[in-house]
């Protein structure tokens, strides 16, 4: 397994499959490079070499006490991208791999980088305050923290069943296959690790980060994202990133690479070639 260690002392893991021009994905929360594998698996056949890591703190990296922040994401992304000589990567971020997409674009700029995809995305901002106030109530996100506190497995389960990927809404197709997996790779993460990732998802403003991208863009998101809506999110990211192309999936859910995965593939393919 790869593995390299940032100049914190953090050891991050990550995959590196295929030959050819250099795909990056970083995965949502509180998941591993595992949620990325169908779409990998799909680029790295089409001859694109595909990179994906466990952010700190989830799946087989280390999991620090300290530094469970936006800024540190993009930082140990940064570091992974010194580490493999990355040059000219389209970068593809899902939920909270999308706000370390936009945070890396904002504290390192796009030498390394080539294009953008931002998937369900977090940004610009999920919490309401009196500067975003269509945003998530605080409350929300305090819920969140006190069911994760109570029986973190069963919250998990919770969310993996439900509002992840749509499972609960009438007639939807359930995988129980996925649940397990979702479940699986979040019992991976650090305890304080996934608890303190909340407050970075949820409450880092992306703006000013958005506003500093100028490659093109890619801004993918369904209509029916019960984890971040997308008014709050792709819609807002679209007007702030300058030139973005935006693409709804009618109906879909927050985890597209899942639920509309032949879907997202294809429209990943044509996006990378373009």
């Amino acid at each position: 397994m790869s593995r390299f260690t940032t100049s914190d002392g953090t050891e991050i893991y990550y995959k590196d499959w295929g030959t050819g021009p250099i795909v990056t994905f970083s995965h949502g929360w509180p998941l591993t490079a595992d949620a990325w594998e169908a779409q990998m698996f799909f680029l790295a056949s089409n001859g694109f070499r595909v990179i994906a890591h466990d952010r700190r703190g989830h799946g087989r990296s280390s999991q620090p006490w300290d530094g469970n922040d936006m800024d540190h994401y993009a930082d140990d992304l940064a570091e992974l991208f010194e580490h493999l000589d990355v040059k000219d990567a389209v970068m593809v971020g899902h939920s909270t791999g999308g706000g370390e997409v936009a945070r890396y674009i904002g504290r390192h700029g796009t030498s390394r980088v080539k294009k953008a995809v931002l998937m369900g995305a977090v940004p610009p901002i999920m919490v309401q305050s009196p500067n975003n106030p269509g945003g998530i109530p605080l409350e929300v996100f305090d819920g969140f923290r006190t069911a994760y506190l109570a029986d973190r497995a069963q919250f998990f389960l919770d969310v993996a069943s439900g509002p992840f990927f749509n499972f609960n809404r009438p007639g939807a197709k359930v995988s129980e296959g996925l649940i397990r997996s979702w479940w699986t790779q979040g019992m991976m993460s650090g305890h304080k690790n996934a608890y303190d990732c909340i407050k970075a998802f949820s409450e880092t403003d992306f703006t000013e980060d958005l506003k500093k991208f100028d490659v093109p863009t890619l801004i993918i998101h369904g209509d029916d994202d019960q984890i971040v809506p997308i008014a709050g999110s792709a819609l807002l990211s679209s007007k702030l990133v300058p030139d973005a192309t935006l693409k709804i999936y009618p109906g879909g859910s927050h985890s597209l690479g899942d639920t509309a995965k032949d879907e997202l593939n294809q429209d990943l393919l044509e996006f990378v070639r373009s």
